[in-house]
Order: C-alpha cells, then structure tokens, then sequence
C-alpha cells in the first residue's frame, strides 16, 4: 500500500511539473510571437477608415562627403537620428560615443544606417563634418552627419521628430537641442525615443533595432 501512494504521488508531481514547464514554454512563445515596439508620433484616418501614422519625408540635406542626403537614401532601411553639433561643449561628446557604439554594433548590416543632424550653421562646414567623421573612423556608407538650411535643419527636428534644436545664447555653445536618439523604420515611422547619454537606454536601442531586423521575417 505504501508503494502505491508513493507512486501514485510521484505521478502527480511529474504531472504538475509537466504542465507547469509547458506552460512557461508557451508563454514565452507568446511574448516573442507578440513582442513588438510602438509606432509612434501623429496619427490620422484616411477616407478608407485605415489609419496613416507619420512619416520622416520630405528632406534633403548634405553630408561630409558633399554626398545629398534625402529621403530615398533610407529607402527601405532602419535608421537611428539625432542632432549635435561639433564643437557641444556638453551633452554631444557622450552622445556620439554612445552612438558609435550603434554603429559598430551593426556596422555590417547595410540595411541599418545613422544621421546626425548638425545644428551649428555657421561652425560645421562639410569639411568640418568630414573632419569629424574621419576622427571617428566613420564613413558615409554607414553614418551621415549632415548639414543644411537652418529653416530645414530646425523645422526636420519640430516638425518630423518631435524635438527641439534652435539658437540659444545663454545655453553652452550657443544652441539647445535634445540629446534624443530616434528610431525610425524601414517605412518611414518612428518606432522609438532614447536618451543618447545613458547606456542603459542605448542598450535598449540596440535591442530595439534587433527586433526591427526581425519585423519583416
């Protein structure tokens, strides 16, 4: 009799145990099937009743190799934003060093890409650009720091990313802008917002971008 309720009783706990792990195993089968980022930004409701999310278009800009820079060299591809300018005596410097390592971390992917946006018209010539870009062994291929019409430059940040970039004498440097970086994917849309000086967050960008990768799969 003993050994029966022995029996019967290890049963039981196998059971349990074999519903409980294959529980857990759906569950996590759940949550990478549904996991997902946001689409961000304004959104609108067409004649059709389908929604239309916002959009990164309608820009045109000049990197560090004299190269234009529009919407159509995006085409297609993730892209991580931001805008800086060379000489930032504050926040810039650890913005582009935690954004350097986006870069190497999908340095050979040619379907991801960056942009930074420089916001110092009267400092960051294309030449200044070049120079910069050379001091971070970065290419055009891969990053572009671009630079254009001031109007441009703070209506792409306003109007398109939802940040602020402008003239401030009383600020350091003499601009205020946001240390943001913006996720953008393949269509255009925003799917992301990160603070460009904490790893953490930068470590979430990475993460984010990976899922990107897989959106389409």
């Amino acid at each position: 009799m003993p050994v029966k309720k022995h029996f019967f009783a290890l049963l039981f706990f196998c059971t349990i145990a074999f519903i409980f792990t294959a529980c857990n195993q759906a569950n996590t089968v759940t949550q990478n099937e549904t996991k997902k980022l946001n689409i961000l930004g304004v959104r609108s409701v067409n004649e059709k009743g389908d929604t239309v999310y916002h959009k990164i278009d309608d820009f045109t800009f000049i990197n560090q190799d004299s190269q234009l820079v529009d919407r159509n060299t995006f085409k297609g591809k993730i892209y991580i934003s931001d805008f800086f300018f060379t000489n930032c005596p504050t926040i810039c410097p650890s913005m582009t060093k935690q954004l350097l390592r986006v870069h190497n971390a999908f340095q050979h992917r040619p379907d991801v890409l960056l942009i930074s946006h420089s916001i110092d018209f009267q400092a960051d010539s294309v030449p200044t650009l070049k120079e910069y870009a050379d001091r971070l062994e970065v290419t055009s291929d891969k990053w572009h720091f671009v630079t254009g019409e001031r109007e441009h430059i703070y209506h792409t940040a306003k109007s398109k990313y939802y940040l602020s970039a402008q003239i401030d004498p009383l600020a350091p440097g003499g601009y205020l802008h946001n240390g943001k970086f913006v996720l953008v994917d393949r269509e255009g849309r925003i799917r992301g917002y990160y603070t460009g000086t904490e790893q953490a967050d930068v470590d979430r960008l990475i993460a984010d971008v990976k899922i990107l990768l897989e959106e389409r799969k």
